[in-house]
């Protein structure tokens, strides 16, 4: 069994895991009981378990806990609370762009990372950075993408 020690959503952690390919969707949910990123493939291909490692997007389904220790990881939870919504996720409440939510860790945390690095974007430009070439598919089962690209273009007007 081996310690991997990992920085999540600004809290310091050791695990203990037994196979160093064990995915990092699973030490987030299993033994830090965080429950935003969600299992939806298991092959990388929906998008629902995303989170970002050092502000990037990726997908924790895929992603091994040897490839993430001493990285900082941030889930959907470490973006904002219930009471004290980041922005981003408040714009996805105010354009009713959740539905069931269980996919929302894939537009939340990809438009976030990329509105962070491209603050005012456009609704094309958003659109182009989400699309399956550059994001990977990001699956909503209750068709709310248009709502979901409204949320993004909201938030991406009110960055500075």
């Amino acid at each position: 069994m081996s310690a991997y020690s990992l920085t999540v959503n600004g809290g310091s952690y050791s695990v203990d895991v037994d196979d160093p390919t064990t995915p990092l969707l699973y030490i987030l949910q299993e033994n830090l009981k965080l429950n935003g990123p969600k299992f939806g493939c298991g092959l990388g291909q929906c998008g629902a378990c995303t989170v970002l490692l050092d502000g990037q997007p990726i997908r924790s389904c895929i992603t091994a806990i040897s490839d993430s220790a001493g990285h900082q990881v941030t889930t959907i939870e470490g973006l904002g609370t219930l009471d004290n919504p980041h922005s981003i996720q408040q714009a996805f409440i105010d354009e009713q762009a959740m539905h069931c939510g269980y996919c929302l860790s894939g537009p939340v945390m990809y438009g976030y990372a990329y509105i962070q690095q491209n603050p005012k974007a456009t609704r094309d430009q958003i659109l182009q950075a989400l699309s399956e070439p550059v994001a990977g598919q990001l699956l909503c089962r209750c068709h709310a993408h248009s709502r979901m690209l409204n949320a993004l273009v909201r938030y991406s007007q009110g960055v500075a």
